[in-house]
């Protein structure tokens, strides 16, 4: 299962997120779910960095799966929150359409 954390303020500023494992939809280079969510994280760490010029931290291990990305400024910028709220959208679809048995949103008050 691939779990991915948000953690926002109290006040709903986003803050990091993490994605951590593998989806388990399918056989490895055939994992549907895997690769929706991969894309999703990786073109929005792409976009905050190339679009929006957000300082963030990213810190990621291909082999464990794991991925985090750590807002450095805040508040961010709203193409940012924008972008945070298009990825919280997608991956909330891929949980309701495939269950959280492969794709699990979290969200962390911090």
């Amino acid at each position: 299962m691939t779990r991915i954390t948000i953690y926002k303020t109290k006040a709903g500023e986003y803050r990091k997120f993490t994605c951590d494992g593998h989806a388990a939809y399918a056989d490895y280079g055939q994992d549907i779910v895997c690769a929706a969510i991969s894309v999703l994280v990786i073109n929005t760490v792409n976009a905050l960095d190339e679009i929006t010029k957000e300082p963030v931290q990213v810190e990621a291990d291909e082999n464990a799966g794991r991925i985090s990305c750590s807002f450095l400024k805040q508040p961010l910028r709203e193409t940012s929150v924008a972008l945070m709220d298009s990825l919280v959208l997608g991956l909330g679809r891929i949980e309701a359409q495939y269950g959280k048995k492969h794709c699990k949103l979290i969200f962390k008050e911090v």
